[in-house]
């Protein structure tokens, strides 16, 4: 295992995945300061934190970072050593209607990261005795859509068909300019979908099992037919934390579940779920799938070939399908306050939008 570093500034660090890895850091490595820059976007909730929040190697700053000023504040402040960069807009249906949002955070905010990482990481007082490392998190959706056959591997191909995809995509290619032609000590994991707690209930299966829950319709895209590879969120955070420590500066990995779904067939299973959970009816919860117009630029299928991550660091994922569904409804269900906490003001808004009147 290389040298940790001390201060490590994780962005997007109140949002789904960016709390879990928080979450692990914090209460693995009580010798880190882990210092959380997030924006508290819609998305981005330090409820989600609150079990760690009086950890004394945990720091919560405000900011965002398309203000390169406030990101240069933090470095200096912090003396930050490492960067986990999981800031970013993620909702390709946002995108398609905002994608400004997507260029000025996923792009410029990436940009403006590693501007201030290279000039950081350059003196030599900075660099001795540290180990210096900005890691950036991405998606499988860069690689575009996959046919019936293949998996994705680390040598395949960008081609992203969504603003989402695209910006994810350029803010990849800078981090390996950076590192290439600056030496810029990097690596980059893409990751397929992740579901897990403290998901916000826009994406497919909290948005489904909130909807299952209060009776309402469960939207569907098309005929449910595009398939996507499912990584629980846990697995995720402890490939992170092999990567961060064990990959060689400018290595790629992809993380995947080996977990393929249709969306209709995975509905049909989180339907099931929430029937035997809420006593209701086996088909209860399946009469409620509500099949709307499919969004523009729609990938067809993904699929991660994980097979290097495995070799080179040991990981693989541990958590079934049907385990970490079971775990996830559980927690949405026991967790009424936190969706009611991030299910107001600006979400609701957006949701009464897009699905309530089609």
């Amino acid at each position: 295992m290389n040298s940790p570093a001390g201060n490590i500034m994780v962005t997007g660090g109140a949002g789904f995945i960016g709390s879990h890895v928080v979450r692990l850091f914090v209460n693995k490595y009580p010798q880190y300061r882990i210092v959380n820059f997030d924006k508290l976007t819609y998305a981005g909730n330090l409820t989600n934190l609150s079990d760690i929040e009086k950890k004394q190697n945990y720091v919560f700053v405000k900011g965002d970072i398309t203000d390169k000023n406030q990101i240069h504040e933090v470095f200096q402040n912090y003396n930050i050593d490492a960067v986990i960069h999981l800031a970013a807009e993620s909702h390709v249906d946002r995108s398609i209607s905002s994608p400004m949002d997507f260029v000025m955070t996923n792009i410029v905010g990436t940009v403006h990261l590693l501007n201030a990482a290279r000039t950081f990481w350059a003196t030599p007082e900075k660099r001795e005795g540290m180990r210096h490392l900005f890691y950036q998190i991405s998606t499988d959706e860069v690689y575009g859509s996959l046919g019936e056959n293949g998996l994705f591997s680390e040598e395949s191909p960008y081609d992203p068909h969504s603003p989402y995809s695209a910006s994810k995509a350029s803010a990849d290619h800078l981090v390996r300019a950076y590192h290439d032609t600056y030496g810029l000590p990097i690596v980059i994991s893409n990751c397929s979908n992740n579901y897990g707690p403290f998901h916000f209930p826009e994406k497919l299966i909290p948005l489904a099992i909130m909807n299952i829950r209060d009776n309402k319709p469960v939207p569907v895209y098309g005929k449910g037919e595009n398939i996507r590879d499912w990584l629980f969120v846990k697995d995720h955070t402890k490939a992170i934390d092999l990567i961060f420590h064990n990959a060689l500066p400018g290595k790629t990995y992809n993380i995947g579940g080996n977990n393929e779904w249709k969306n209709i067939d995975l509905i049909h299973l989180l339907c099931k779920i929430m029937d035997r959970k809420l006593n209701r009816t086996d088909g209860t919860s399946a009469r409620l799938i509500s099949f709307v117009k499919d969004r523009p630029g729609h990938d067809k299928r993904y699929a991660i070939d994980s097979s290097l991550l495995q070799k080179d660091l040991g990981w693989e994922p541990e958590v079934k399908m049907e385990d970490g569904l079971e775990q996830t409804v559980d927690w949405y269900l026991s967790n009424p306050e936190w969706i009611q906490t991030v299910t107001s003001g600006s979400y609701k808004t957006y949701y009464e939008q897009q699905y309530l009147h089609r």
